[in-house]
């Protein structure tokens, strides 16, 4: 069991190796699989380590190749986003206060704080700004959920900036992952990925600090 968890981690730090491999092994299986990353990265509070913005900017150039269909990726991955927002909203809604009283498994006090002090200073848009920030993007819906935000004005953010964040990262992929120059140093260009939304979580932090 351990075997098969220490497995699966290994997959999603190592998936810009291991999604082509997947691709091929598992044909059309690959899209569920994609669906569910995304999902789970933005629908459940304690996954926020799943790989997010990298993943959809392989996605993407995995995409221009041939190997994965464009709009079939696109409208999954957006789906996902959207659903994924929606079910954490959804348990913020109904269990967040609770579930905060206790404390969160896996989420440092920190990041949930630094998530309500973005949703005091940006307010409803931060659903959307959220989409671009590591850890936020996970927390923000839980917490509009908590916060009893009205479902009608969360979900016109959701859908926007679910839209947004998808296009964003797969058609940068799409466009710019098959230049020789970036192909072959996809690993550096992923840790560049992470690298820029890691300086947006440290804005993030220095911005709130202002309030």
């Amino acid at each position: 069991m351990l075997e098969q968890i220490g497995n699966l981690i290994d997959i999603i730090i190592h998936f810009d190796t291991f999604l082509p491999l997947i691709i091929e092994e598992y044909g059309v299986y690959v899209y569920l699989f994609l669906f569910l990353i995304v999902f789970f990265e933005t629908g459940v509070v304690v996954t926020p380590y799943l790989p997010g913005d990298s993943l959809l900017f392989l996605v993407g150039t995995i995409a221009a190749q041939g190997d994965l269909s464009i709009l079939l990726s696109l409208a999954l991955l957006m789906l996902a986003a959207i659903a994924g927002d929606t079910l954490n909203y959804s348990i913020g809604r109904l269990f967040g206060t609770r579930v905060l009283s206790r404390g969160i498994p896996f989420v440092k006090q920190h990041h949930i704080e630094k998530t309500e002090l973005f949703f005091e200073k940006y307010g409803g848009k931060a659903i959307i700004i959220a989409r671009f920030v590591p850890f936020v993007r996970t927390l923000a819906p839980f917490l509009a959920g908590t916060g009893k935000m009205h479902y009608p004005r969360f979900l016109a953010f959701n859908v926007v900036g679910g839209v947004l964040w998808v296009l964003s990262f797969v058609l940068a992929g799409f466009f710019f992952g098959n230049i020789p120059i970036i192909s072959e140093n996809i690993n550096i260009v992923i840790f560049v990925i992470i690298g820029v939304s890691l300086i947006g979580v440290a804005s993030m932090i220095f911005d709130v600090r202002k309030l």
